[in-house]
């Protein structure tokens, strides 16, 4: 501040000091200081206004700043908004307005050639340097002359910002650069300061800057050739952020409007409608006239003429037929209602639709489609390609009633600057004469056909021709850019009549972009003055393109399983020659390398069948196998299917460092199956290799933050050959001897081989996988290396590796427990069932639970016998007795029969001296024997009983006679 006063007191003694009014002077802020504060002083416009300034008041923070449609009133220090009609950007400055260079830009001519030539940059026209940046209204132009044009812009900022602008630079004959300095003009950190040429359109780009001063530089240098015209590069919408406020409103561009106060952008008025500088609303065109959207003024619109419309086609409907259809240009400027102007011509007429393109077919809605891979198509139906023939893949364009879809047309503000006409696609007016009109084809890769890989290095790769025509009445240009990663090509014609081919050959395979550009005229002006001028493509085909579609088909030899050749279906082989296709036998794949001829078909191995595709054998990890004179065995692998990792033991350089050999199993499973991948982490190619058995070298390291670092990798097994208990398959041997073991349990023997041959492999590598069965090892990756071969081979090229596990054991059948009978204890008894010793299976059938039944003890059985046995006797005595006295019963009355016969042999019995019937006479019960208790007949019947052993049996008639002759005895 003191310096301020001094600067004032010098200027007063040397100049006539006189009083100040407020237009004299205008407010600054100082400096900050270390605290973060400065001064508001007021700074005189005119060197010899030095009285009657305000003094130095307390100003703003340095923090403080306003937002975006205000601006900073540095007599109050207030933030105010902009009044409408203005706006602002707050921390931002905008140059948006060329009328005049803006204040702060400087712009100057340097001459290239160190004086030598004949050019001077710093000659004046009109009192203007003649190589500078010219303002041109809505932009800035640069020189065009072989000098360097300079336009720099310096700008303090409170805080880190970007700067942002748009460019249009087409021609790389002009160097173009823009970079940042500080105020002790070093160059700021950037990617990079030249500039790209633009496509066709405008370019943005955006740069971050520091807070501080920063001075921006925008610089050409131009070289022009004899003859040629240096086209200049243009700059528009400078913005600028960062800074803390803006003192100041800007007004709205001629064409914009802001209606409300605090805007912070102005908006483009409408098509047919104008503003002038600062206005707050847009003003409708008469209706002679017109006007662009963002226009200033509106202009007389001029009579229609036939190069104001144009036509296209509608696609094909469901009957086959498309309409032509004619269209003014958008926006429509013309009068069709002044003398001389031409009308729009009718739409609607019905024409028969082109054909499809080759490769493509008609659906039933009359629409284009691609054929699908291994069919042709002439346009009209696709047809599958023979076997032994390969689809010709490409793009052939030469009918237009749609616009492909992998093509696409743009221009500046507005798409579909191509239209189709049906034999050809054309360029239709646009807005202005200067526009770029863009047709874009973008092709994703290129392959030969198999039947020509062979030859690459003489066939081409690829292919693109066109035929086209330009009509210029002016000085018209035609482009043809082929942009791809590493390379560009372009190619301008100028007029051309009907049917000019031209053809590229595209030498890498790689993404290119085809682009056709047509521009009427250079010079730079808003009317249609060629709008008649026109440019047609008839044409377009590109060959060998991946991801294409085929219009023929090519015969080849099927000679590799990665052909394009249609093969035979899968289990078919091809009889050689013939194009005929036969089936394989049950259970085979055809062989990769020779998938013609019935030595493709390969028989699987044991316990292997083969995949859908008919390529390889797999195993889905389940085995049976038939044991001597013994029930058969049930295997299930499957939780040893995953890929499973191990490593040898460590080995050790001359030089000491400890390295392994890593190996990577995938045993089995179905198919899609994960493989097993080793890996190259060293160098960039990143090699990896997947197939069922793989190595890797693995070193522990730190080496790019990773635990260990794996190379050479290299496949010990890419197929699978068989599954069996044998010890040799097809060449390849697992002795028992590698792998001692003392179970009578046979080993299952898993066999791979890989096709990767080397100079000490010339049969390629083998590995054979044993599964032991072992109940005790939980682990599944219990796998150890042959002792006397610790690498795992003793050739390098066969390996041998042993796989412990309890999943490797059968699965467990009733055959492999028995069961055990406890004693009858208190009528309960158990039966508990334990697994054959030694144990040999694993999972399947588990053990029984314990059953648990009643019983009868031995005492039971005793008791129930004894009682049995006598109730047995009883009975059996009771059944004696009835029989013996029924056969006393008989006796007595065959005793009284034989009586009755008086003795006489063969003289029968009188009629009543016959053997009495059982109930014809009641004296049976008179006898004495009927009359005693049971124990006195018996005491009798003893008694009665004679010398000779046999019983007397009195009978009761005899008795009788016998008392009555002693009755007549004693009478007499």
């Amino acid at each position: 501040m003191l310096c301020i006063w001094w600067v004032f007191i010098q200027l007063c003694e040397t100049h006539t000091c006189i009083m100040s009014l407020q237009s004299d002077y205008h407010f600054e802020y100082t400096e900050c200081d270390v605290l973060g504060s400065r001064w508001r002083v007021a700074v005189p416009n005119k060197a010899d206004t030095c009285t009657g300034l305000p003094d130095p008041v307390k100003g703003t923070q340095c923090t403080f700043s306003c937002s975006e449609g205000e601006f900073l009133d540095m007599q109050s220090q207030q933030c105010q908004k902009c009044a409408a009609g203005t706006y602002s950007l707050g921390t931002s400055v905008a140059f948006d307005e060329w009328d005049s260079l803006p204040t702060s830009f400087v712009t100057h001519g340097v001459t290239t050639n160190g004086g030598d030539g004949h050019t001077d940059c710093s000659k004046l026209v009109h009192t203007v340097p003649l190589s500078t940046w010219t303002p041109k209204d809505d932009y800035i132009a640069s020189n065009t002359d072989e000098c360097t044009a300079v336009l720099s812009y310096a700008v303090s900022l409170k805080q880190p910002g970007t700067v942002s602008f748009e460019y249009f630079y087409p021609d790389n004959s002009i160097y173009f650069e823009f970079f940042v300095q500080n105020d002790q003009c070093q160059s700021t950190d950037s990617e990079s300061r030249w500039m790209k040429t633009s496509e066709n359109n405008w370019s943005k780009y955006r740069v971050d800057l520091n807070n501080g001063n920063n001075v921006l530089y925008w610089r050409t240098t131009g070289y022009t050739l004899q003859g040629s015209v240096v086209k200049p590069v243009l700059l528009r919408n400078i913005a600028i952020s960062g800074v803390a406020y803006t003192s100041e409103c800007f007004h709205c561009k001629p064409g914009t409007h802001s209606a409300k106060p605090g805007s912070a952008r102005c908006a483009p008025c409408p098509a047919d409608t104008y503003s002038t500088k600062g206005a707050t609303v847009c003003h409708q065109c008469e209706l002679d006239k017109y006007a662009e959207a963002g226009s200033g003024s509106c202009k007389p619109r001029p009579a229609c003429t036939n190069s104001d419309y144009f036509y296209t086609h509608t696609p094909c409907d469901s009957e086959g037929k498309t309409r032509l259809m004619y269209k003014w240009i958008e926006p429509k400027i013309c009068n069709e209602t002044i003398e001389g102007a031409v009308s729009l011509p009718a739409s609607g007429e019905k024409q028969t639709c082109p054909p499809c393109n080759p490769g493509f077919f008609v659906t039933n809605s009359s629409t284009c489609e691609p054929c699908t891979h291994g069919f042709y198509s002439n346009g009209t139906a696709c047809a599958e390609c023979p076997v032994g023939t390969e689809p010709v893949m490409g793009f052939e364009y030469k009918w237009w009633n749609t616009m492909p879809s992998n093509m696409k047309s743009s221009i500046y503000r507005r798409e579909f600057t191509w239209e189709v006409a049906g034999e050809y696609v054309y360029t239709t007016p646009g807005d202005q004469d200067t526009d770029y009109m863009m047709l874009v084809l973008t092709v994703s890769g290129y392959r030969l056909p198999q039947s020509m890989a062979k030859d690459s290095e003489r066939s081409e790769l690829s292919r693109i021709t066109f035929v086209f025509e330009t009509t210029c009445t002016a000085d018209c240009k035609f482009y043809f850019l082929a942009v791809s990663e590493n390379n560009r090509f372009c190619h301008m014609y100028g007029s051309a009549p009907r049917n000019s081919p031209y053809a590229y050959l595209i030498q890498s395979n790689s993404t290119v972009t085809f682009t056709w550009t047509f521009k009427r005229t250079d010079e730079f002006n808003m009317e249609r003055k060629y709008s008649g001028d026109v440019a047609k493509i008839y044409s377009i085909h590109i060959t060998n393109v991946i991801g294409g579609v085929a219009s023929q088909c090519r015969r080849c030899a099927l000679s590799s399983a990665n052909s394009a050749c249609v093969p035979c279906p899968p289990g078919h082989y091809m009889v050689s020659g013939t194009g005929v296709c036969r089936r394989c036998s049950v259970n085979t794949f055809i062989r990769a390398d020779q998938p013609v001829g019935e030595a493709a078909c390969v028989q699987c191995g044991p316990n292997t069948r083969t995949n859908k595709a008919y390529s390889a054998c797999l195993s889905d990890c389940t085995l049976d196998v038939q044991t001597r004179g013994g029930a058969p065995l049930h295997y299930d692998f499957s939780p040893l299917s995953n890929v499973t990792s191990f490593h040898s033991s460590p080995r050790f350089t001359t030089k000491g460092l400890r390295y392994f050999h890593h190996f990577n199993v995938g045993l089995c499973g179905k198919e899609g199956r994960v493989p097993a991948t080793c890996v190259d982490n060293v160098t960039e190619s990143g090699r990896e290799v997947k197939g069922y058995v793989c190595q890797s070298t693995v070193v522990p390291s730190e080496i790019r933050s990773q635990s260990v670092v794996s190379s050479q990798p290299f496949l010990i097994g890419d197929s699978l050959v068989g599954v069996t208990t044998d010890t040799a398959l097809s060449g390849i041997s697992s002795p028992k001897w590698l792998f001692p073991s003392e179970s009578s349990l046979p080993d299952v023997v898993f066999y791979y081989k890989s096709s990767e041959t080397t100079q000490a492999c010339k049969r390629g590598r083998s590995a054979t996988i044993r599964l032991r069965c072992n109940p005790t090892v939980t682990a599944k990756d219990h796998i150890t290396l042959p002792s006397n071969c610790s690498e795992g081979t003793c050739d390098g090229c066969s390996f041998h590796f042993l796989w412990e596990s309890q999943h490797a054991c059968p699965l467990c059948t009733k055959n492999h427990y028995r069961e055990i009978v406890s004693a009858c204890i208190q009528g309960i008894q158990k039966t508990t069932y334990v697994w054959q010793q030694p144990l040999q299976c694993y999972g399947g059938e588990s053990l029984p639970a314990q059953k648990v039944s009643a019983c009868v003890t031995l005492d039971f059985w005793l008791k129930f016998g004894v009682s049995t046995g006598t109730i047995a006797a009883v009975l059996l005595i009771s059944i004696s007795c009835y029989f013996w006295k029924k056969t006393r019963k008989l006796q007595y009355k065959y005793s009284k029969l034989m009586m009755s016969s008086g003795g006489k042999e063969c003289e029968l019995p009188t009629a009543d001296s016959c053997a009495i019937m059982e109930g014809e006479d009641a004296e049976d019960d008179l006898m004495d024997l009927t009359k005693k208790p049971f124990f006195t007949k018996i005491k009798s019947f003893s008694r009665e009983r004679t010398s000779d052993g046999f019983d007397s049996v009195p009978l009761k008639s005899s008795s009788l006679l016998h008392q009555r002759d002693e009755e007549d005895s004693d009478d007499a």
